[in-house]
C-alpha cells in the first residue's frame, strides 16, 4: 500500500464517525482507533510505528499518546489471559440497571461463568469466562460499543 493511499485512509477515518478501522492486505496491516481504550496486541503498535515514521504523515500526529499506551498495555499482557468479544454490539456489565455488575476487579470467575452480556441485534449474548482465575481489569465500560475481537476483561 502506497504512502499516499495511508494518508487517504487516516483522512476518511478522522472525518467519519467509525471509532477503530484494521485493515489487513497480505503482510500490511494498519489499524486506527479513536476510543480512550486500546486494541492489545502487538500487530497494531509494529504497524502504527512504521505509519508514524514516515515523515509525510501529518494525521498520525495524535497516535503518540495512543501508542504508547498500547506498549505499556503489552508489556503486562503476559500477567493474565484476556477475555475478548466473540461479535460487535453494546457491552452491558451489570444484568440490568438497578443490579450490581456481574463482576468488578479483584473478583474471581469460574470457567463458564457469566462476565457481561452484549447485545446485538436486539438479541442479548452472555459473555462467559474461558479461564479460573482474578479479574485483574476490565477493558471496557458498561455501554461502550465493542467490536469482534475487542478485549473485555484481563483475568490472572
Amino acid at each position: 500500500m502506497e504512502i499516499n493511499e495511508v494518508k487517504e485512509l487516516l483522512n476518511q477515518f478522522n472525518d467519519s464517525n467509525l471509532t477503530e478501522f484494521d485493515l489487513r492486505e497480505g503482510s500490511f496491516e494498519l489499524y486506527m482507533n479513536k476510543n480512550q481504550t486500546n486494541r492489545q496486541t502487538v500487530a497494531p503498535v509494529q504497524t502504527e510505528q512504521s505509519v508514524e515514521s514516515t515523515p509525510a504523515a501529518p494525521a498520525v500526529q495524535t497516535a503518540p499518546t495512543s501508542n504508547s499506551e498500547t506498549v505499556s498495555v503489552v508489556e503486562t499482557k503476559a500477567e493474565g489471559q484476556v477475555i475478548t468479544s466473540p461479535i460487535v454490539g453494546i457491552v452491558y456489565l451489570q444484568p440490568s440497571p438497578e443490579q450490581d455488575a456481574y463482576k468488578s476487579v479483584g473478583d474471581t470467575v469460574k470457567q463458564g461463568e457469566t462476565v457481561c452480556i452484549i447485545e446485538a441485534m436486539k438479541l442479548l449474548n452472555e459473555i462467559t469466562s474461558d479461564f479460573d482465575g482474578t479479574i485483574t481489569e476490565i477493558l471496557v465500560e458498561n455501554e461502550d460499543v465493542v467490536e469482534y475481537g475487542q478485549p473485555l476483561f484481563r483475568i490472572s
